[in-house]
């Protein structure tokens, strides 16, 4: 039996666990240190990283290196293959946030209609989607290399040829090249977009549909008054997550076209990949980070605005 001395003992360590449980709860610090940490060495630590880097002359095959502050980002401005680049790039990600955002849509919504009226097909539309998605961008890349081979051993060319179409120069020609590289990129970030929307169509209220139609909007009344609005926030974060996407964009092209034909389809991480990599300049690499870092922030910013998302933060 225990005794009174015991018991007191134990209401005590009851009640020192309850006041450290409370002041954890109260101060949520300490729970968060383990993942401010790892910010801190994974994120913030490269950030500086690269910043010091881009001041510098630093290269690979160099053990010399001297603080030249805004040198390499004066070059970097004023250097033609820089602003030939920046245009490859705007066309790639303007096209490709466009039609993500719009294909992901349509799906979304195709999937989303035929789940509520019980059709069949819904989930074979869903995993073939996802199946582009799941698999690493090198390898889709390798994939559309072989399909769009430019003679009649590619698939896309040997379908041509069937109507007396081809061969095309889906590689070799500038522009083609760019369209080709947007097709791939779209095939396999279609699949993201269609996910975040298809969850935020699942959180509308069914109630503002009902209420609409008893109004007597019609299908397009409603997803304008009802769908659109109601997905904005969904569609903020799927157009700036696609927005970074698309201007990070380097395994499936360095795999399909590798940014040739000369300079055609040469984006942000392929010209900072052969600053740094090819041409060792370590310090003229980082610059090129810095100044994508920076546009993705500028970028970032201006969707907070367009979409209006603080007034609803």
């Amino acid at each position: 039996m225990a005794t009174a001395g015991e018991d007191d003992s134990v209401e005590s360590g009851i009640g020192r666990v309850t006041d450290l449980v409370g002041r954890l709860i109260d101060n949520p610090l300490p729970w968060l240190l383990p993942t401010l940490a790892a910010l801190a060495v994974f994120q913030l630590y490269p950030l500086v990283e690269a910043v010091r880097l881009s001041l510098t002359n630093e290269v690979l095959t160099a053990t010399g290196t001297e603080f030249v502050g805004l040198e390499n980002y004066v070059d970097l401005f004023t250097s033609t293959g820089f602003w030939q680049m920046v245009s490859v790039t705007a066309v790639f990600a303007v096209s490709s946030i466009a039609l993500h955002t719009l294909f992901g849509l349509i799906l979304a919504l195709a999937i989303d209609y035929g789940v509520r009226r019980g059709l069949r097909g819904h989930l074979t539309t869903r995993v073939s989607v996802l199946l582009a998605w799941i698999v690493p961008g090198v390898i889709i890349g390798l994939i559309w290399k072989v399909m769009l081979v430019e003679s009649q051993l590619g698939a896309v060319n040997y379908l041509l040829g069937t109507v007396s179409i081809g061969p095309v120069p889906f590689r070799s020609d500038p522009t083609l090249a760019l369209v080709s590289t947007i097709i791939a990129g779209t095939w396999r970030g279609t699949a993201f977009a269609m996910i975040m929307i298809y969850g935020g169509l699942q959180r509308i209220p069914q109630r503002l549909y009902e209420a609409a139609r008893i109004d007597g909007a019609g299908r397009w009344a409603r997803f304008r008054h009802v769908t659109l609005p109601q997905l904005k926030p969904v569609l903020f974060v799927t157009i700036v997550l696609v927005t970074i996407y698309a201007l990070n964009t380097f395994d499936l092209i360095f795999a399909l076209t590798n940014g040739g034909p000369g300079q055609a389809t040469e984006v942000f991480a392929l010209f900072m990949y052969r600053k740094a990599f090819t041409d060792y300049a370590l310090g003229e690499g980082a610059a090129v980070a810095v100044v994508l870092l920076g546009i993705n922030l500028l970028l970032t910013v201006v969707y907070l605005y367009a979409f209006d998302i603080g007034a609803e933060i």
